[in-house]
């Protein structure tokens, strides 16, 4: 669908929708209808392949991809992907951002592109879609109730203090850009991977196996699931898009003391 040439400022508004994470395989009825519907269409692959794709539902896409710059701070990016999207909202337009996977799982841009339109005044939500986390756990086989999961941001968990059970899986997203200070480096230098091992060695033995995972993102290719000790990690070939995955390295812990109080209640 063209976008007129001014539409009525009022009647403007926003959806960011979900696009899953294999081609063709995970979108949703609603998210497409989103997507050929809008006026215009602000997209965030950084596959190629599926930019095209997505390029096939509507006639007026923008790829929000060329606003990344190596050295140019994260911030700054996702500032301005709000501030492009925000624009055409104001014009009156129906505006459609379309993410890879799930659009609020760690995704920064449409949070804060749908606060910013409900703050304005503007009609704004967001779909529901299928997530990396939810890959991940079919192709790896993970219940993420039979033990439980801590999921962190990699640069999070490394910045801040956080407690650790090792005894349930524990999952560290964007582990490709740990540790950057700057937010703008696209890669993490083995230096930096090797300061986050001697974090988790406070957890884990250096020879305790863990995994990086990447979701399959064509219908023709398969998901990443690379296992090596914990001591490769320096060495490891990753991406922005690979997540690590550390299985338990210990057996749960039986609460005693409040299974015991909870039979004397008659639990």
């Amino acid at each position: 669908m063209n976008a007129p040439e001014d539409g009525n400022p009022a009647s403007g508004r926003l959806v960011c929708v979900g696009v899953g994470m294999t081609m063709g395989a995970h979108i949703a009825p609603r998210a497409r209808s989103h997507i050929e519907q809008a006026d215009v269409v602000f997209s965030a692959m950084s596959d190629p392949i599926v930019e095209l794709w997505v390029q096939g539902m509507n006639q007026n896409v923008r790829s929000l991809q060329p606003l990344y710059r190596e050295g140019k701070p994260r911030r700054e990016t996702y500032r301005e992907m709000v501030d492009a999207m925000m624009m055409e909202v104001r014009r009156g337009l129906r505006v459609c951002g379309a993410f890879y996977g799930h659009p609020g799982v760690f995704a920064q841009v449409p949070h804060a592109a749908v606060a910013k339109a409900r703050a304005e005044g503007y009609q704004a939500s967001m779909e529901a879609a299928v997530s990396a986390e939810d890959c991940l756990y079919a192709d790896l086989g993970i219940d993420p109730g039979a033990v439980g999961c801590q999921h962190f941001e990699a640069s999070q968990f490394m910045f801040y203090v956080r407690r650790i059970d090792p005894s349930a899986y524990l999952i560290l997203w964007q582990i490709g850009v740990a540790g950057d200070l700057t937010t703008g480096r696209l890669s993490t230098v083995a230096g930096v991977k090797g300061v986050l091992v001697e974090l988790l060695q406070a957890d884990y033995p250096l020879s305790h196996p863990v995994i990086a995972y990447e979701a399959a993102t064509l219908p023709i290719s398969t998901p990443r699931i690379d296992r090596f000790p914990l001591d490769q990690l320096p060495t490891a070939a990753l991406t922005a898009a690979t997540t690590l995955v550390i299985p338990p390295a210990l057996p749960m812990r039986r609460n005693e003391w409040v299974v015991e109080r909870l039979r004397l209640m008659g639990g």
